[in-house]
Formats: C-alpha cells, sequence, structure tokens
C-alpha cells in the first residue's frame, strides 16, 4: 500500500511540475511533440514519463533507493504505463495522429 500511494504521489506531482522546472537553461530538452512516426512519438512518452520523475524527485540516491519498491509492484507499472499513455495520446494529437 505504501507503494502504491508512494508512486501516486510521484505521478501526481509530475503531472503538477510547473513549467519552470522542465527547463533548466534556454535550450529546451523538448523543443517539439512533433515525430516522424508513431513508435517515434511512444519513445518520446516514455522520455517525458521520465523526464517527469527526475524532474520531481532530483535526489538521485532516493529516487534509486525506492526502485526497487515499485519496480516489482504490478499497480505501479500499470500506473506508469497508464502516465505514458496519456503523454503518447498527447503528441499523437499534436502530430494529427500521423495522418499526413
Amino acid at each position: 500500500m505504501k507503494n502504491r500511494i508512494l508512486v501516486s504521489a510521484l505521478l501526481a506531482l509530475a503531472l503538477l511540475a510547473p513549467p519552470s522546472l522542465a527547463q533548466d537553461s534556454g535550450d529546451s530538452w523538448l523543443p517539439s511533440l512533433l515525430t516522424e512516426t508513431p513508435a517515434q512519438g511512444f519513445d518520446l512518452a516514455v522520455t517525458m514519463a521520465r523526464k517527469g520523475v527526475t524532474t520531481t524527485q532530483g535526489d538521485k540516491e532516493v529516487l534509486f533507493a525506492v526502485r526497487p519498491n515499485y519496480a516489482r509492484d504490478p499497480q505501479s507499472l500499470i500506473d506508469v504505463s497508464g502516465v505514458i499513455a496519456m503523454y503518447f495520446a498527447t503528441i499523437a494529437e499534436a502530430n494529427d495522429h500521423w495522418e499526413n
């Protein structure tokens, strides 16, 4: 139960992080949501999810310390998949579902 609460809290923080936290300099790690293919769009969605976690939990030691807790929790993994799916849906919309 504690693991589920922790993962939910991390996911919520990732979704609520202000844009200023996501940009350390004038050069954005995410210049565009546009991709050539759906596969590239999915890869971008995974990158966004990972970046959200590392942005909200800047202490790498803590990040790696709690990873075993959620890495073996099926519900945590399903929750993370849901975040990736939401990002992928956003990217697909930005790319007009690659119908061009």
